[in-house]
């Protein structure tokens, strides 16, 4: 049966199968080649089409038409990933078009893989695993590794200047920088990604993205080293906004001397560009800083600096120092200066129409300016303004996203402090429980702190039933 049925299908000559590809090309006459239909693609397929086509990952995400995110974990996969039916058809279609030299190339890649499969996807199940959420340290120089392999593929990106005997390609990034002349299209590459990173921080938390965001800071640190102008300058634009990011990632990581050492690096990076309005931003991410360390007037003082350009600010910019200014004042105990500075920034927040992906967390946050006002009343130390606080917290939280999961818990555990101070122990425990819960999936220490500093403002009921509940969510979160 089983014989008779082979019999049957080899008759069938140059068949086409229903997913537009040959179900098989049968030998017919003396010297045509042997082609086999790939009935499933996956990543290893994807790979050495690649290879039999010699194309990069962006030219052939281009070739295919999809990311060439999706390009890289195809192939950092291997035999683990199957592609969908949309994007086989696209790998059919390519694979129709090669010539006898891809072909060939094609089938020597396989088997290649065939020879090799114990070595697929060793270095990406070991960033894949929970290791990483743990010590994202000890995947740091694969990262950067991987990155820096990436960007060697991109010739399109990065156009070579050949030295003269030399025969084959960059083998690191150090001598793509010696040999290449840095394209324009660098710039808008980084910026795409940059706007991925912030929005892959909401759901991730800092741990993932360390390693990835720092590897392409100092890369493009590099490249502005060697790049004319005017990519020059774009890449120094662009590298202010990555570091700014860093800083940020660090300091909600709870590494305080690589967030202070990024501020720092992004304020330079800003000066060197001379954007007046990426300047004043990094003197408000100082301000951010300041904020960890409870020092108010250090606060205000990085605010107003930030502020010093005047009306040459833009409104997003002037909207983040003014709140920052807001939140020192708070600090030091004086709540009508920060409504005061709140009031100036609130209609500005809908004249915001600049196509920068940095600074958008008013743009990101919903009610922005109400959730500053109700952080700023909780700072200041007053019962009465811990009262506000919880009722605008209550307002505020009734109509947040439940795509902002980790600000929400910062949100819920700001929560938690001032009803902790009002007091409300039910409550309270309730905001903390919803808050720890995103400490265990984010590792984010900014939010750990904020959770630490709700048992600090139950003392008046820590020992009551409710309190031990508190203290026990706190500690495990810590």
């Amino acid at each position: 049966m089983i014989g008779s049925s082979i019999a049957v299908f080899l008759r069938q000559k140059d068949t086409l199968n229903p997913y537009g590809g040959r179900t098989l090309a049968v030998l017919q006459r003396r010297g045509e080649r042997r082609k086999m239909t790939i009935i499933k693609w996956t990543g290893l397929e994807v790979a050495a089409l690649r290879t039999a086509l010699r194309d990069t990952q962006v030219q052939f995400a281009d070739r295919i038409g999809c990311s060439i995110e999706s390009v890289g974990k195809w192939e950092r996969k291997g035999a683990d990933i199957t592609l969908g039916a949309k994007y086989s058809e696209c790998m059919d279609t390519a694979r129709r078009r090669l010539d006898d030299e891809q072909q060939a190339r094609f089938e020597a890649a396989r088997r290649e893989q065939d020879r090799a499969p114990e070595n697929a996807g060793v270095e990406v199940s070991s960033l894949g695993s929970t290791t990483l959420l743990r010590d994202p340290q000890k995947v740091d120089e694969v990262r950067r590794r991987d990155f820096g392999a990436t960007i060697l593929g991109l010739p399109a990106l990065a156009v070579e200047v050949p030295k003269p005997g030399m025969m084959s390609p960059p083998s690191d990034v150090s001598d793509l920088l010696s040999s290449a002349r840095v394209a324009p299209e660098l710039v808008d590459y980084f910026r795409t990604q940059l706007s991925g990173h912030y929005i892959a921080d909401m759901y991730l938390g800092p741990l993932c993205l360390i390693p990835t965001v720092q590897a392409q800071t100092e890369l493009i640190a590099r490249l502005a080293g060697t790049a004319d102008e005017p990519v020059r300058r774009g890449l120094l634009e662009i590298g202010t906004a990555y570091a700014a990011l860093l800083g940020w990632l660090y300091q909600d990581a709870g590494n305080r001397a690589a967030s202070a050492k990024w501020r720092g690096t992004t304020l330079s990076l800003a000066h060197r560009c001379g954007n007046p309005q990426l300047t004043s931003y990094a003197l408000s991410n100082m301000a951010m800083l300041a904020l960890d360390d409870n020092d108010g007037r250090t606060v205000v003082d990085y605010a107003r600096a930030a502020l010093a350009v005047g009306t040459k600010l833009s409104p997003k910019v002037r909207v983040m120092a003014l709140q920052y200014e807001a939140q020192g004042h708070a600090m030091l105990g004086d709540r009508t200066r920060a409504d005061c500075l709140l009031d100036e920034a609130a209609p500005l927040i809908d004249r915001i129409d600049d196509a920068h992906p940095w600074g958008n967390s008013c743009r990101r946050t919903l009610h922005y300016l109400e959730v500053q006002r109700a952080t700023c009343y909780g700072r200041t130390g007053c019962a009465q303004d811990a009262s506000d606080a919880a009722a605008l917290w209550d307002e505020i939280m009734e109509s947040m996203p439940e795509s902002a999961r980790r600000d929400n818990a910062v949100f819920r555990a700001r929560q938690s402090a001032v009803l902790s101070r009002v007091p409300d122990p039910d409550r309270a425990v309730w905001a903390a429980a919803e808050a720890a819960e995103a400490v265990r999936i984010t590792g984010s220490a900014r939010l750990r702190s904020e959770l630490k500093g709700v048992a600090r403002h139950a003392e008046a009921w820590i020992h009551t039933s409710a309190g031990r509940e508190l203290r026990a969510l706190v500690g495990a979160a810590a």
